[in-house]
């Protein structure tokens, strides 16, 4: 089974690293769809992928959501937002 993590992000630079950590040896792609931060997001999604998209913000989560996962290329797909924490337990 191929996964694909999909996120919509805005000013996560305090809490995506630690959730990209313990997720990103289980997924074979992360897609980041960025809602316009101006802090260090971007700069930390990096540092686990290429597949970074902007969006903008339409006062609608759900079409966020959709456009990140319009971008997924694997099998299946999940989502977690940027304050998740998937534990080696629940792996």
């Amino acid at each position: 089974m191929r996964m694909s993590l999909c996120m919509i992000v805005r000013q996560e630079e305090k809490a995506l690293a630690r959730c990209l950590e313990g997720i990103a040896d289980a997924v074979e792609e992360i897609v980041i769809v960025d809602m316009g931060s101006t802090d260090r997001t971007k700069e930390i999604a990096r540092q686990f992928t290429d597949k970074i998209y902007d969006f903008s913000w339409r006062d609608d989560f759900a079409a966020a959501r959709n456009a990140a996962c319009e971008k997924a290329s694997m099998d299946y797909w999940m989502w977690l937002d940027a304050d998740d924490m998937i534990t080696q337990e629940n792996l």
